[in-house]
């Protein structure tokens, strides 16, 4: 059986009745990027907080945040998502597990994909916070105590500003890493750039166009994301460290 092309499907009217089918993606790629920015701004707090509380030596903090890190990195990222969407609610209370249930389905979904993809990508950032602040020589610790500096100070003043410069392509992979694991929210029904295709696809048929726009749209999202960071790589590079020119 041949299959016929028609690429121009995206301009034909879906079914919902909200525009044509091109909307529909164009309203995926908006919901895939405020997923990932606030599912990053979650990765990022939490994760430094995380790697530096590892790097603390307070034994029993250390032993907390090498088990948060642990869980998080260790589970598969599908699987906590069915958690977090199926199982959490009824772990809360019953008034709080009911008003989560009966909320509007897509931002209900939308806030739960955030907060799931959030810390599952904490944990990886806190292992490369943790490494980068330990990759410091130890002069520049000894040096902000001989200032006088308080440890919070000296974290906050030398030692995190280094770090987060030697970590920023790290940081890189991790950020195209979450929009791309954000294709995983259409299990539990977001209509990001995956699930919009995927509803293209199942009115139209048209899958091979469908699937190429899709593809195309998140190779936009990433390279914007590539060059922004690239920028503030070269920006913030520290002479002698990974990234600087010489």
């Amino acid at each position: 059986m041949n299959y016929h092309w028609n690429w121009l499907i995206f301009w034909a009217e879906a079914p919902d009745g909200t525009g044509t089918y091109l909307h529909t993606l164009i309203r995926g790629m908006y919901w895939t990027i405020g997923l990932s920015i606030l599912a990053w701004i979650i990765a990022l707090v939490v994760g430094v907080l995380v790697g530096v509380a590892r790097t603390l030596q307070v034994g029993w903090l250390e032993r907390v945040c090498a088990g948060y890190v642990e869980l998080f990195r260790n589970i598969p990222l599908l699987v906590q998502m069915f958690l977090w969407y199926f199982v959490f609610p009824d772990l809360l209370p019953t008034h709080l597990g009911n008003m989560i249930k009966q909320a509007d389905p897509t931002w209900s979904t939308f806030f739960t994909a955030v907060l799931c993809l959030g810390l599952f990508t904490s944990a990886r950032i806190a292992e490369q916070v943790r490494a980068g602040i330990t990759a410091l020589p130890s002069g520049q610790r000894m040096a902000g105590k001989a200032l006088g500096l308080r440890r919070s100070q000296v974290y906050r003043y030398v030692l995190l500003p280094m770090t987060m410069r030697i970590i920023l392509p790290p940081l890189t992979s991790e950020a195209l890493n979450l929009i791309k694991n954000s294709s995983l929210a259409f299990t539990i029904g977001l209509l990001e750039i995956t699930g919009a295709a995927r509803s293209m696809q199942e009115f139209s048929f048209q899958i091979f166009e469908t699937f190429t726009a899709a593809t195309i749209l998140y190779l936009l999202v990433n390279a914007v994301v590539v060059v922004l960071m690239y920028i503030l790589e070269k920006r913030s590079a520290v002479p002698g460290f990974m990234g600087s020119k010489r």
